[in-house]
């Protein structure tokens, strides 16, 4: 029996021009997380991440607050969904509610309302099937409990990783929005698994915060 741990990447950069880059505190939190990890005997022998450079930002850092250093596997299936392309799409020719792709408060409103219509398939030629996302997460966690007997640790992102806990947990559809929207930065997401199953272990973990610090540390876009 393994454990899979499944991290949530660091703050990226909401409402700035490339997204897909961590914050000043997303370099911090991802090495907090990786000195809270080898305080914890955390000792992955595989490492996994998905194709986007948060992803691979975020490993770095852990990778340093751990003390070690690692060739991650690429695995699209973990990259997250589209959601610019996913809320253009179901406003494409409509008026869509302002600031919803820089404003916080707006964009996660809108994203819950977005996801669950296109869970439903009613949103036109969006940039990806809610259904062929569900199929490559599964590819991708498939790929991940391939390692028989090894403890892996990915890094990924929050729609992904809830799509695989509700896929785990058997949930309705509509949870994978709400559990990620539940999902902080660096959050840690734990599995049991062996070569005929496949167990929640712990979700939205986040080791590396505390009472003294989680003012500034605890973010969750």
């Amino acid at each position: 029996m393994a454990e899979l741990f499944v991290v949530r990447h660091a703050q990226a950069s909401f409402g700035a021009a490339d997204y897909d880059v961590l914050s000043d505190l997303g370099h911090q939190q991802s090495e907090a997380l990786g000195r809270a990890l080898k305080t914890q005997g955390v000792q992955p022998e595989v490492f996994v991440i998905g194709a986007q450079r948060r992803h691979r930002e975020t490993l770095e850092g852990i990778l340093k607050g751990m003390g070690r250093a690692a060739n991650p596997i690429i695995h699209e299936g973990l990259n997250e969904f589209d959601f610019k392309g996913l809320l253009d799409a179901r406003y494409r020719g409509k008026e869509a509610p302002e600031n919803i792709h820089t404003e916080r408060k707006s964009h996660f409103r809108t994203l819950r309302e977005t996801v669950l219509e296109w869970q439903r398939d009613e949103i036109t030629d969006p940039p990806e099937r809610f259904a062929d996302f569900a199929a490559r997460v599964e590819d991708a966690r498939r790929a991940l409990v391939g390692h028989i007997g090894k403890p892996v640790l990915a890094v990924s992102s929050g729609g992904a990783i809830s799509q695989m806990l509700a896929a785990t947990l058997q949930t309705p559809a509509d949870q994978q929005i709400v559990l990620q929207l539940q999902m902080k930065n660096c959050a840690v997401n734990r599995f049991i698994f062996t070569e005929r199953s496949f167990f929640l272990h712990g979700f939205n973990e986040t080791p590396h915060i505390t009472a003294e610090n989680s003012e500034s540390m605890l973010t969750y876009s």
